[in-house]
C-alpha cells in the first residue's frame, strides 16, 4: 500500500498548484475527497493487519481478528514462500510489521533468527552453545518462543540464556539465568516463554532445584522483583514446562503461573500470590509424574486451567482469592478428565476448546462446562497449541498435518492439509498470512 501514500502526497502537493492556476473549487474539493478516500483505504489496510507479538498472539489467547485466511494448502498450493531452517525447533514465530523472530538450533548453536515477512533471513545471533536435545527427536533448546514490542525482541533458550536485541540485531542486554538463579534441575529442560507486559518481562523457573517467578525490566535486564513459589508437589511434578500468561479485564491485570501441581495468580507490582487453584493432581490418586506443559488461557470473565495426563480442567472466575478447590465459589466448573496434555486451551464466543495430544477436539460451554462435542480431528500426536481466526480453528499435528475445524458448537472439519515436515510449533497469524514452522522449513501460507 506504499504507493497509495505517495499518490496521496502528490495529490495534495498538486492541489496548491491547481488553485494558483485558478481551477475551480469544485475540482479542488473532488481531489480532496479522492485523496481522503485513498487515505481511508490505507488506514483500513493498516488497521486490518495484525501483529503476532508472542506465541499466543496479541492477547495471549491464540485468537486473531484477521479474515480472508486460507483453509486449504499443500506444499505447492497457497504457499507464499518457504524458507529452510538451519535446524529444528518448536518456537512459534512472532511477527511485527515486516519482521519475524524465532529461535532455532544451528549445528551445536542455539540461535535467534530475524526473517522478513517476504521470506528472507535478515540476521542471526548465537544465544548459546549446545543444541540441548531433549527426548531424542522431540525437541531441543529452541522451544520457547520470543516476545516483541515492535522495538526490541526478547529470546530465551534452554541453556538458560535470556537476551534482548533491537530489530537490527544489536544486543541490548543478555543474562545467564542459571548463573543468576541456580542451575536448572529438570528432566527435559526449561522452555517457558517469557511473557511481556508493558515495560516488564515475566519469567518462571519451576524445577527440582526450586520454583521462582521473576520480574525483569525489559529495557535493562535488571531484576525488579523475585518470589519463591512454594508447593507440596514431589518428584517430576516439580518440573513445569508451561509458560506464564496475563489476565486482564481492562481495569485489573494479573500474572498467571502454572506448574508444580497448582495454578497461581500474582500481583504485577510485587509478585504477591493472590489465589491458588488446587486439586489439579488429586491427592487420592496422586501421580508423581504429572508435569504441566499446557498453559492456562485467560479472557476477561474466565480463566481455563488445564493439568496433564488426562487430569482435570478447571474454569475459574476471575477475582478469586486464597486456595481454590473443588466446590469453591470462584470455581465456575470442573471437568474431571480429558485435559489437553500439551496444547493450551482456546476460549472464544462463549465456547472452550480443548485439543488433546491424541487429536481429539473437545468443545464445551464456557459458562457451564457442558460438553458439546468430543471428536477426533487427526490421529497423530498434537504438540502445537490451536489458534483461531476467520471462524476457523487451526490444529497442527506432529506429522505435518493441519486440520481446519469450523468454530462453533457443532463439529465440522473444513479441510485437512499436509506439509512434508514435522510440526510442534504453534501457528502464527499476521497480515493475511499463516506462518507454520516445521523442523526443516518455515512456511508462509496465504490465499493465492
Amino acid at each position: 500500500m506504499r504507493y497509495l501514500r505517495i499518490e496521496t502526497c502528490l495529490v495534495f502537493q498538486n492541489l496548491g498548484v491547481l488553485q494558483m492556476l485558478g481551477i475551480s473549487k469544485m475540482i479542488s474539493q473532488s481531489i480532496r475527497i479522492g485523496a481522503l478516500g485513498v487515505s481511508l483505504i490505507v488506514s483500513a489496510s493498516i488497521a486490518n493487519a495484525e501483529n503476532w507479538p508472542n506465541w499466543r498472539g496479541q492477547s495471549f489467547d491464540g485468537i486473531s481478528k484477521e479474515t480472508k485466511l486460507p483453509s486449504t494448502w499443500s506444499d505447492k498450493q497457497n504457499i507464499a514462500w518457504k524458507l529452510p531452517m538451519p535446524g529444528m525447533g518448536s518456537s512459534t514465530p512472532v511477527v511485527w510489521n515486516d519482521k519475524m523472530f524465532l529461535t532455532s538450533v544451528d549445528g551445536e548453536d542455539q540461535v535467534l533468527l530475524c526473517i522478513s515477512t517476504e521470506g528472507k533471513q535478515l540476521w542471526k545471533n548465537v544465544l548459546a552453545k549446545g543444541s540441548s536435545k531433549v527426548r531424542t527427536d522431540e525437541g531441543n533448546g529452541a522451544s520457547a518462543s520470543c516476545s516483541t514490542d515492535g522495538k526490541n525482541v526478547w529470546a530465551f533458550v534452554g541453556a538458560g540464556i535470556l537476551g534482548c536485541y533491537d530489530f537490527s540485531g544489536k544486543e541490548v542486554w543478555k543474562m545467564d539465568m542459571q548463573k543468576e538463579y541456580g542451575a536448572f534441575k529438570i528432566q527435559f529442560g526449561i522452555h517457558s516463554t517469557p511473557v511481556l507486559h508493558e515495560d516488564k518481562l515475566y519469567q518462571t523457573l519451576i524445577h527440582d532445584g526450586g520454583a521462582k517467578v521473576i520480574c525483569i525490566d525489559k529495557n535493562t535486564g535488571k531484576e525488579v522483583w523475585k518470589i519463591d513459589r512454594p508447593s507440596d508437589g514431589v518428584e517430576e511434578c516439580k518440573h513445569s514446562y508451561a509458560s506464564p500468561t496475563i489476565w486482564t479485564n481492562g481495569k485489573e491485570t494479573q500474572l498467571i503461573v502454572h506448574g508444580n501441581d497448582y495454578a497461581t495468580g500474582h500481583s504485577l507490582t510485587d509478585g504477591k500470590e493472590l489465589w491458588r487453584v488446587g486439586g489439579l493432581n488429586p491427592k487420592d490418586k496422586y501421580n508423581k509424574t504429572l508435569r504441566f506443559v499446557a498453559s492456562p488461557v485467560a479472557v476477561s470473565d474466565l480463566i481455563v486451567i488445564p493439568s496433564a495426563k488426562n487430569g482435570p480442567v478447571v474454569g475459574l472466575k476471575p477475582g478469586a482469592s486464597g486456595l481454590v478447590t473443588m466446590g469453591n465459589s470462584s470455581e465456575v466448573w470442573r471437568r474431571p478428565t480429558s485435559t489437553p496434555d500439551v496444547p493450551s486451551p482456546l476460549v472464544h464466543d462463549g465456547l472452550v476448546y480443548l485439543c488433546r495430544e491424541n487429536g481429539f477436539l473437545i468443545c464445551m460451554d464456557a459458562k457451564t462446562g457442558k460438553e458439546l462435542y468430543n471428536e477426533r480431528t487427526h490421529a497423530a500426536r498434537h504438540r502445537a497449541s490451536p489458534v483461531l481466526a476467520d471462524g476457523k480453528i487451526y490444529l497442527a499435528a506432529r506429522d505435518g498435518t493441519v486440520t481446519v475445524v469450523k468454530a462453533g458448537p457443532k463439529f465440522e472439519i473444513i479441510a485437512t492439509n499436509k506439509l512434508p515436515d514435522q510440526i510442534t510449533s504453534s501457528p502464527a497469524i499476521s497480515n493475511g498470512k499463516i506462518y507454520i514452522r516445521g523442523f526443516e522449513t518455515l512456511y508462509a501460507i496465504e490465499v493465492k
